[in-house]
């Protein structure tokens, strides 16, 4: 028997075989090209190239960790354990009214403040690092806003790798980063603020010993700050630290905006350390009495003045940094106390960069019997005529008297030429006072505090590389300062 007419030889084996992937492929791509043949991308939402799930890990694309997850794509990012279940896809808590139990917020969601969200006496509030808080629009009694009352407590400890950032529902910025890419310093009053109150020390017109804060209704009584019947000057209010707050500042009534971070007589026990405030309507950051220090400050773009002191502030505050914008007002903004209760403020190494394009952009105003110390002082960035001011009698006398100091200043570009005593004017613009400080000048005297001084070349003023973790810098680069 020719065994060779039973069985087919090798060729005629190889060459069937051929001939049948041939009709396999065709079929195949008759619907789509093989999988084994696609190039790997981290968004075609198909596991090719040794890719262990969809979308993540092969060997041609970036590790879709790096990605925005988001829980309607259809893509598996952002450690999602599952197309878009689970894993890093946010779930948003809408949050209003007030906080009546112990209650912590974590990273793995995204908060969103309607209306004013109010933490209750003798509760704590806790947001872990990294987590996002965002804040609904809305004006008046629609106003959002995290108001920390008397008896409550905030702690709020991010780090430099995560901070806690409370923004606008309109950032687009998702759980896990530190930034969006929709909103820069430019846009302010999406939402409104920070408020915390205690009961340390304040010096209050009438001498009463309590007051409704700037920036909530007169008729909400958790806004109270002050001692009341219960001073207490190392009052704890918790901790805010490593803390970016922006595009803030919503008008609750006419001429009258929520500060990013508002301060209402709250004690020495409160750790205040490394806020960022960027780009609100009002204030930066404001001080309404109270014995709180606050280390490592940076406000940026804000509408009107960055760090502002009324009522008798008598903490210190170090290390800080103020850019101006073309909306800004000053740098500094300085009022004493209102009361017979007297008390000074300490505000050292800091450093103050104007803006050329802000019509008012001010180093600083002492106004209103201004008590206090302002040492260590780096200002560059600002064009001719913008001054230091002290605006009345008050306050010049106060500095005759040894009670408004100034030490160490360094500017570029100026002298002590930017020092200036101006008095009170009337509704037409004539002097109602006569200057005090003569013979030297308030300015002649300044020139003892005073050094012009070459950018880079200054020996005081903030330590700015604690503030590479802040938006400013992310936004800025190797340009931040």
């Amino acid at each position: 028997m020719n065994l060779r007419k039973l069985f087919p030889s090798r060729e005629m084996l190889l060459s069937a075989m051929a001939f049948t992937t041939i009709l396999i492929t065709s079929c195949s791509n008759d619907d789509e090209p093989p999988i084994s043949d696609a190039i790997a991308t981290c968004n075609d939402g198909i596991r090719n190239q040794g890719e262990k799930d969809i979308d993540c890990g092969g060997p041609n694309c970036q590790p879709c960790i790096d990605e925005i997850a988001t829980c309607n794509d259809g893509i598996q990012n952002g450690n999602e354990t599952g197309i878009d279940i689970g894993g890093s896809c946010a779930e948003i808590i809408t949050i209003s009214g007030e906080i009546s139990e112990d209650t912590t917020w974590t990273a793995n969601n995204i908060y969103l403040l309607a209306g004013k969200v109010v933490v209750g006496v003798g509760n704590t509030l806790t947001i872990e690092p990294g987590t996002i808080v965002k804040g609904k629009p809305g004006s008046g009694s629609l106003a959002s806003a995290l108001i920390v009352q008397r008896g409550a407590t905030i702690m709020a400890k991010g780090t430099a790798e995560k901070p806690i950032i409370f923004t606008a529902e309109a950032d687009n910025i998702g759980v896990g980063q530190k930034s969006g890419t929709n909103l820069d310093e430019t846009q302010r009053g999406l939402w409104g603020g920070i408020i915390v109150l205690g009961r340390a020390s304040g010096s209050f017109k009438g001498d009463v010993s309590e007051l409704q804060i700037e920036g909530i209704p007169a008729d909400d009584t958790y806004g109270l700050y002050g001692p009341g019947d219960a001073l207490n000057d190392s009052d704890n209010s918790g901790i805010l630290k490593y803390i970016s707050i922006r595009h803030g500042g919503a008008l609750i009534g006419e001429g009258n905006e929520i500060n990013g971070l508002t301060l209402g007589s709250v004690g020495s026990g409160t750790l205040i350390d490394h806020i960022e405030i960027v780009g609100n309507v009002d204030d930066g950051i404001e001080f309404f009495g109270g014995t709180v220090n606050a280390t490592n400050l940076l406000v940026w773009a804000q509408g009107d003045d960055a760090i502002d002191i009324d009522q008798a502030y008598s903490g210190t505050i170090d290390n800080a940094v103020v850019i101006l914008e073309e909306a800004s007002d000053h740098a500094f903004e300085i009022d004493g106390p209102e009361g017979s209760l007297e008390g000074s403020f300490t505000l050292k190494n800091a450093t103050i960069i104007g803006s050329a394009t802000a019509s008012d952009g001010e180093y600083a105003d002492y106004r209103s019997n201004a008590m206090g110390t302002t040492s260590h002082i780096y200002a560059y960035g600002f064009p001719e005529g913008k001054d230091v001011e002290l605006d009345a009698n008050d306050v010049a006398q106060n500095f005759l008297d040894g009670k408004l100091i100034f030490k160490a200043w360094e500017v570029v570009g100026f002298d002590n030429s930017i020092f200036a005593e101006k008095v009170k004017k009337d509704a037409n613009g004539n002097d109602v006072q006569s200057k005090l400080i003569l013979d030297p000048s308030f300015t002649e005297r300044a020139a003892s505090w005073t050094t012009k001084v070459e950018k880079g070349a200054q020996t005081v003023g903030a330590d700015t590389s604690v503030f590479s973790w802040t938006f400013y810098s992310l936004s800025k680069g190797a340009a931040a300062f």
